[in-house]
């Protein structure tokens, strides 16, 4: 049986076109699989910013990839998503305060469909969103950074450490080194950085 590891829009931005394949592989002795929701696709096909920085998004093999890795869900369980996902926003809604210090963006619409899933498929959602990470932290729902997908993949030697180590640079290049990936370098990733 495999554990499922949902990456969130952020998450697979950062992932994707630096290994491929990447969704629906498995690996770790906990037969992990990476997938992706058609809620994070929409989410980039919706916003015009994230189209110009990440051009790549809709071009092969990365679109080909998500639709055949797409995870599909039943009506009932779409019903379940949903009804979690409006718990979820609700929760938000009632304490705007606790996700928008540091001037951080409450999590959104895509962000709580993503965390409604993992609670009803049950999946691991993997986000760098500090108030997404906040909010599972709530609700008791398992999450993790994206350094940790990459951790868990360097320990199943799904990569190498020139691998990791050209993903940190072309995060740290780009200006999209998250606080959690600076940290992790420091103290994961020591080995690798020496």
């Amino acid at each position: 049986m495999t554990t499922l590891a949902l990456l969130d829009t952020n998450a697979y931005l950062r992932l994707a076109k630096r290994i491929q394949p990447l969704l629906g592989m498995e690996f770790g002795q906990k037969k992990y699989e990476l997938a992706i929701l058609k809620v994070v696709e929409d989410e980039v096909s919706q916003q015009p910013r994230l189209q110009e920085l990440f051009p790549w998004f809709e071009n092969e093999p990365y679109a080909t990839e998500r639709l055949a890795r797409r995870v599909r869900l039943t009506k009932d369980q779409r019903f379940q998503v949903e009804t979690a996902k409006s718990i979820l926003l609700d929760y938000v809604a009632n304490n705007v305060s606790d996700f928008t210090y540091g001037g951080r963006s409450p999590p959104g619409s895509a962000d709580c469909f993503c965390l409604a899933f993992g609670q009803v498929r049950p999946a691991i959602v993997v986000t760098d969103d500090i108030g997404m990470h906040d909010l599972a932290a709530v609700f008791e729902l398992p999450v993790w950074h994206g350094w940790e997908v990459l951790k868990k993949m360097r320990a199943a030697k799904v990569i190498d450490d020139n691998k990791v180590r050209e993903i940190f640079e072309a995060l740290e290049s780009n200006g999209d080194m998250p606080k959690s990936w600076r940290e992790a370098r420091e103290t994961e990733f020591v080995k690798v950085f020496r």
